[in-house]
């Protein structure tokens, strides 16, 4: 509970030394769209309640100047582990905009692995879709490697608000299930992004993701 209580108040503090809001808001887990020629930074906490099992807080930070991508990860792949990745952004269209973004990172700590990804985004009017996947390759046992994935459809009824149905597939944390679903909310006021994830709500493998995150 303490190392959540860090996490948030780290990115609260973020945020509230933060003086301005994007222009537009980036697809997917990009500081800024690919466009931009200057640094610009993000930083997301998710604090994870899980049902039966161990609360956990994974983190990420991004880091991007026009199209390149940079991405670390805090207890992502698993509990307590560690993940970098470098990447480039490609992008286009007007009436349907559309990003792609392939990625090569790596994971240490509890999991020694190369982990080649994949993050693209739609968006459409006020609907878009979002979707990232890795394969973690493990380095000692072939048998613990796996494939990750997270997906959402949003729409958004208020400039402020987001609202849609998320997916995962993981082993971060425990449960039985090999995809787990349900609905998912955010909220953003300036710099600051908060939300809700609940993964197969009222079931016995019941998962809450908070987020709190800001971009700067």
């Amino acid at each position: 509970m303490n190392a959540t209580v860090r996490s948030l108040a780290l990115v609260a503090a973020l945020a509230a030394s933060t003086a301005f809001a994007q222009e537009t808001a980036p697809g997917g887990r990009r500081a800024s769209r690919p466009g931009k020629p200057a640094w610009e930074f993000a930083v997301t906490a998710y604090p994870t309640q899980v049902r039966n099992g161990d609360n956990t807080t994974s983190a990420i930070a991004v880091a991007d100047r026009g199209p390149l991508h940079l991405e670390a990860r805090y207890g992502y792949e698993a509990k307590d582990s560690r993940s970098a990745f470098a990447g480039w952004t490609f992008s286009g269209g007007e009436t349907v905009e559309w990003e792609l973004t392939p990625l090569l990172g790596g994971a240490w700590g509890p999991v020694q692995a190369f982990v080649p990804g994949l993050e693209a985004s739609l968006a459409w009017g006020r609907f878009d879709f979002y979707v990232e996947a890795e394969f973690v390759r493990d380095r000692g046992e072939k048998s613990d490697s796996y494939n990750y994935a997270w997906s959402e459809i949003g729409f958004k009824p208020l400039e402020w608000l987001r609202v849609g149905a998320v997916g995962q597939r993981t082993r971060a944390y425990g449960g039985d299930r090999e995809f787990q679903r349900g609905p998912f909310l955010q909220v953003t006021v300036g710099p600051a992004t908060i939300g809700g994830f609940w993964f197969n709500p009222g079931s016995k493998d019941q998962v809450f993701v908070a987020s709190i995150g800001a971009s700067f």
